[in-house]
């Protein structure tokens, strides 16, 4: 395909797609999804080699939140059986983080429902950050406490953070659809707080919650507006007691479609294969290790995945490798400071690709995706009955 000839060429070279090839790699066909991920992995392969960089959650408070995002088990009127706890004490914290460590994980991301953390919450973030860092040399630990106030960002920096997460979740445009406590700008703010205090930024989406294509491609090319570092890709789990508990809408094919997208469109970014996987991907998970490099190892916030050696039996058996702590992650050249937007143009001096003729439904989702059906495997969602916040030892 022309189309993915370009794409290939443009990723090569950090040149940015247009937002009309985007959409078209999401409109593909399943035929031609191998070829799709084939294309899509010699840009991962440039970059990244064959590395999987590992990740561990650690919920550090579970659920009682107030805002009302209606992906979320943990949101204000959930009725979804999870976990329930207030903060971890940095001891404990610390010791779930040692056993994603011990699984191989070279980043633990400390995770606490909420709007945002207060300055004492912040001084407890604090101190597990070093706690967690004594204990375990070269390890990256990332901070993910909702939306921060003034000043926050730099005392997090301070204690050790070396990365903040606050993901986008979907376009601007749709924002509102999803949640009403806070805005899409506060999201994005939150993002740029962060990198000015000097800590990478994380920030990423949720596919599934019934979005169109042009929603997708929004979000992605806004994230790479922002010049995330880590842009992580969750598909809805589809929580019962939550508003979006019905929501079926992905299949594994898709949901490969989506992962090459944001690898044309973030060619040279850390791209995490996140929560929901297991759900949507199913036994089609290895052909997305060709189009990401990074994933999270075990378990979720408030749901389980898939055990912690069978992630790393997985990553052996497609031919990757884990990714040491004596690695850096990203190509030398974002570590200079160079960003997407500083370093490649969109289109510069180069022909337009072969893009396939948009349909009168263009931008809406691709003829594929199928309708929830009695046969939907909800039987996939499992909630998280250890680990963090219970006696039980953690998946990893």
């Amino acid at each position: 395909m022309d189309l993915l000839n370009t794409l290939v060429d443009k990723g090569l070279r950090r040149e940015l797609p247009t937002r009309e090839e985007a959409l078209a790699v999401l409109a593909t066909s399943d035929d031609e999804l191998l070829d799709v991920v084939a294309a899509a992995g010699k840009v991962r392969r440039q970059w990244f080699g064959r590395r999987v960089k590992l990740n561990y959650l650690v919920n550090l408070k579970s659920g009682l939140c107030p805002e009302d995002c209606s992906y979320c088990s943990q949101r204000l009127g959930s009725k979804a059986e999870i976990l329930k706890y207030t903060w971890l004490k940095p001891d404990d914290a610390s010791k779930a983080a040692a056993a994603g460590v011990a699984g191989g994980a070279k980043r633990v991301c400390l995770v606490a429902s909420g709007r945002g953390p207060t300055d004492k919450d912040v001084d407890r973030v604090s101190e597990t950050i070093s706690a967690i860092k004594e204990q375990n040399e070269g390890v990256e630990v990332c901070a993910c406490l909702g939306l921060l106030s003034d000043g926050q960002a730099g005392r997090l920096r301070a204690a050790g953070a070396d990365a903040y997460n606050h993901n986008l979740n979907t376009s601007e445009a749709t924002y509102g659809d999803i949640c009403t406590t806070h805005d899409f700008s506060d999201r994005v703010s939150t993002v740029q707080q962060a990198q000015a205090a000097g800590m990478s930024a994380c920030s990423g989406l949720i596919a599934g919650m019934g979005e169109s294509d042009a929603d997708l491609v929004d979000v992605v090319f806004a994230l790479r507006d922002l010049d995330a570092d880590s842009v992580p890709v969750n598909f809805l789990i589809p929580f019962e007691g939550t508003p979006l508990a019905k929501e079926w809408n992905l299949t594994p094919q898709r949901a490969l479609r989506i992962l090459a997208m944001v690898r044309f469109v973030c060619p040279d970014v850390e791209v995490r294969l996140a929560g929901g996987r297991e759900v949507h991907l199913r036994s089609l998970q290895p052909l997305a290790l060709h189009l990401v490099n990074s994933i999270f190892l075990g378990d979720y916030l408030t749901s389980e995945g898939q055990s912690g050696k069978d992630d790393l039996a997985m990553i052996e058996d497609a031919g990757f490798e884990v990714e040491g702590t004596d690695t850096t992650t990203l190509p030398e050249h974002r570590r200079q400071g160079c960003g997407e937007g500083a370093c490649a143009s969109e289109g510069a001096g180069e022909p337009a690709a072969t893009v396939p003729a948009p349909s009168e439904n263009a931008g809406e989702p691709a003829a594929t995706v199928p309708a929830p059906s009695d046969d939907t495997r909800r039987d996939l969602v499992s909630v998280r009955r250890r680990g963090a916040g219970t006696d039980l030892p953690p998946n990893a």
